[in-house]
């Protein structure tokens, strides 16, 4: 049985999460404000749950994580990033920023998919990560094609770590050309690791894998008190290493 949250509840040591039935399951309600999404972020916690179930708080073991410097660019997508890099660098079709349309990022990662209903992220997540985007935990990263977005990807920054939430395509690898600037620009900013929080075979093409979650939390621990990113700005993936 996991213990239910009040709004001033704390979280339980995640030592206290599932191991069968729901392995990785800690804890049910609470809220997603800000406050709240911080300090889950802090210990290694997550919200997760389906339209219709309470919120739900994961902290998985093992954890999928992505190391900045193992991100795997493909033969076919380094040719798409140069063509991108080129269109940035002449103000060209094709454009990728950060952090100026986070929630409509968070609105494309929750519609509908080809192969399936929209996602898991409703108005209440939705409200609570724009909360956080407007504190400046939250940011995305975003292509545009002729003044629309085509791709992206959003997550929470904390310190020197990053925990990816969520992707999005509506173009041929929209979602992975907004990736690697994010991915590059972590990497030259001191951020080693990427939380994943769930292992999929999507993710593990692109270079992550799996750690105990004891590792997980003891590299958490080295990276959020180190300083804020505040400066946030593309970096070309393919360019020449610093």
């Amino acid at each position: 049985m996991i213990p239910w949250l009040d709004p001033d509840s704390p979280f339980p040591d995640v030592a206290e999460a599932l191991t069968t039935d729901a392995p990785g399951l800690l804890a049910a309600g609470a809220d997603l404000s800000p406050q709240r999404l911080l300090t889950a972020y802090r210990n290694g916690i997550f919200p997760w749950f389906s339209e219709g179930q309470p919120i739900l708080w994961w902290s998985t073991d093992p954890r999928m994580v992505l190391m900045t410097h193992n991100f795997r660019i493909s033969d076919s997508l380094k040719k798409t990033l140069r063509k991108v890099e080129r269109e940035m660098a002449n103000g060209g079709r094709w454009q990728v920023r950060f952090d100026t349309a986070f929630e409509q990022v968070m609105r494309a990662c929750a519609a509908p998919r080809r192969d399936g209903p929209g996602t898991w992220i409703s108005e209440d997540i939705i409200a609570g990560y724009t909360g956080l985007h407007k504190l400046g935990y939250a940011h995305s990263a975003e292509l545009w094609l002729d003044g629309q977005l085509v791709g992206g990807a959003y997550g929470v920054s904390i310190g020197r770590m990053f925990y990816g939430e969520s992707m999005f395509a509506r173009v041929t690898d929209g979602s992975k050309i907004a990736l690697a600037y994010l991915v590059r620009f972590l990497r030259d900013h001191g951020v080693a690791m990427i939380d994943c929080q769930q292992e999929t075979g999507h993710l593990a093409s692109l270079g992550a894998s799996p750690i105990p979650r004891a590792q997980f939390l003891a590299h958490l621990r080295n990276t959020i008190e180190l300083p804020q990113i505040t400066e946030w700005e593309p970096i070309a993936p393919l360019a020449a290493d610093s």
